[in-house]
């Protein structure tokens, strides 16, 4: 018999990702599939109808990608800011596998709200606070429910997916106050839960995967995953960007690591795991962004990577 204990890590393991219809959380369901574990995947987006991000990737794809990757993905559509829909997800869980090992809360859903570099008093109020409702109550909404289940194993890992480093965040203005505050939350989040799970023997993170190719951004500067340095001559900070996939990778290192108490209520980023637990990019580098410094430095032109983390 084969001994895939190395191929896939995560083998027996239940993880949840919410909100995995595409960017970030996508690639977070599809590498904990590779790794061997079942993945549920959430989201709004299903192929009868989508959600206000009116984009074409599905949750029924996201899960058929879990399953091709090699672990068992079981897509749910679930608003999780409507609690009894996330309830029904729990306990649907709980049924089907008996526990939970891995939570992702990656709900965003608010980039078409946000509005750039305008004061507060200048921003649409109701936009605003939907923007916070997004990305704050969904995580808590999701937690409320899941870690009652996870809790039930010590080992539990909880990832809270947000944008910047705490350090970061603290120190910069995030563009908008609605999304300032929803990204700072989300780190504090992390922190607040892993107070709560110690005593369980559960941890909880923040984790940043920097700046994201995701298929927005890609489609942003109408670029491919294979011409996406073109964007670079638009905007030089995108030298800093990764796959969706680096983060995934980054995921299952901590939920594969034995140790990963040592991280409860950090605030992480996929770029800083990557030297401590050695995986890479879909191309092998470690990562993309210092590959690319190194080259253009070498070819004497300018590259301005002003707040990379």
């Amino acid at each position: 018999m084969t001994d895939n204990t190395a191929a896939q890590p995560l083998a027996g393991r239940v993880a949840l990702v919410a909100g995995a219809t595409r960017g970030a959380g996508r690639q977070i369901a599809v590498q904990l599939g590779a790794a061997g574990a079942t993945v549920y995947a959430t989201g709004r987006t299903t192929r009868d109808r989508r959600s206000e991000y009116d984009r074409p990737e599905t949750i029924e794809e996201t899960g058929e990608l879990v399953t091709a990757a090699g672990g068992t993905g079981i897509a749910v559509p679930v608003d999780h800011l409507v609690p009894e829909q996330v309830r029904d997800l729990i306990a649907r869980i709980d049924a089907e596998q008996g526990r939970l090992d891995v939570l992702v809360n990656d709900i965003w859903g608010a980039e078409k709200m946000v509005t750039w570099n305008e004061p507060v008093w200048k921003q649409p109020l109701d936009a605003g606070l939907r923007t916070l409702r997004l990305a704050i109550d969904t995580h808590i909404i999701t937690s409320h429910f899941a870690l009652p289940l996870l809790i039930r194993n010590p080992g539990g890992l909880v990832v809270e997916v947000g944008d910047g480093t705490t350090d970061y965040n603290d120190a910069n203005y995030r563009l908008s106050v609605f999304y300032d505050l929803a990204k700072v939350s989300v780190n504090r989040l992390a922190f607040s839960q892993g107070h709560e799970l110690r005593e369980h023997g559960c941890t909880a993170v923040a984790l940043t995967p920097g700046w994201l190719r995701s298929e927005m951004m890609l489609e942003h500067f109408g670029v491919t995953e294979q011409t996406w340095r073109d964007g670079c001559d638009q905007d030089p900070h995108f030298a800093i960007s990764e796959t969706p996939a680096f983060v995934g990778r980054a995921v299952v290192a901590l939920a594969a690591d034995p140790d990963r108490a040592r991280w409860n209520g950090q605030s992480l980023s996929s770029g800083g795991l990557a030297p401590v637990y050695g995986f890479t990019d879909l191309d092998g580098s470690q990562p993309d962004a210092l590959r690319y410094l190194v080259e253009v430095v070498e070819a004497g032109k300018p590259a301005d990577v002003t707040g990379y983390r």
